[in-house]
């Protein structure tokens, strides 16, 4: 259970010491220097981030403080490893969704599933979905699936380990367009349209 919600830079912080887990294992754990620069990537990264040394390393004690970080000894340069999964009571699989989340966004379950892929291998979009409703349905719920973007095929999912997305479905609840509203706008364009023929007309223009 989440004793409070996370910063974006805690999420940040966190997401990157469990990809870099997956994809960097002979790195793993992180050294403090490692860990900024995986912050401030500027590829799969959404927001892209440009934190000090220093906030990464305070960052980190405040996720120590959470149980979601943890120190290794036993090296001459201190490593960081993460502590997700038992931290927040989620399995591997829900551990990459939100992962991905973190570091990259609000994604649909197809985009999901690719990206996940060198963290968890899904068998198919349906098993990411699944997984996802999970998170969603918890006593204290990890993800949302927003209101589907106008033009868009699929929804997207976003994470809530950093509080509510209520702006975020807000702004695109706003962007459905309304029928009513559509039916004005077709009315205004032949009205307009009208107006520009008669004009063309009497001028002897072909519009």
């Amino acid at each position: 259970m989440l004793k409070r919600d996370l910063t974006p830079l805690e999420a940040r912080v966190l997401a990157v010491l469990v990809e870099k887990e997956s994809t960097v294992p002979d790195s793993y754990p992180l050294s403090a220097n490692a860990l900024t620069a995986g912050c401030n990537q500027k590829t799969a990264r959404d927001p892209v981030m440009d934190v000090s040394e220093a906030e990464v390393l305070a960052t980190v004690e405040e996720l120590k403080a959470l149980h979601l970080v943890t120190t290794v000894s036993g090296s001459r340069v201190v490593r960081y490893e993460h502590n997700f999964a038992r931290g927040m009571g989620v399995p591997g699989a829900a551990m990459a969704l939100l992962t991905q989340l973190m570091l990259r966004g609000p994604q649909t379950a197809a985009e999901l599933r690719q990206n996940t892929e060198r963290l968890h291998r899904f068998a198919d979009v349906s098993s990411v979905e699944g997984f996802l409703e999970e998170l969603s349905e918890r006593e204290q719920p990890f993800a949302i699936k927003l209101p589907r973007a106008p033009g868009a095929r699929e929804a997207r999912w976003a994470h809530l380990l950093c509080g509510p997305v209520a702006s975020v479905q807000q702004a695109a609840a706003a962007a459905q367009p309304r029928d009513e509203e559509v039916a004005l706008l077709r009315a205004e364009v032949a009205a307009l349209r009208s107006l520009v023929n008669r004009i063309a007309a009497e001028l002897g223009i072909t519009p």
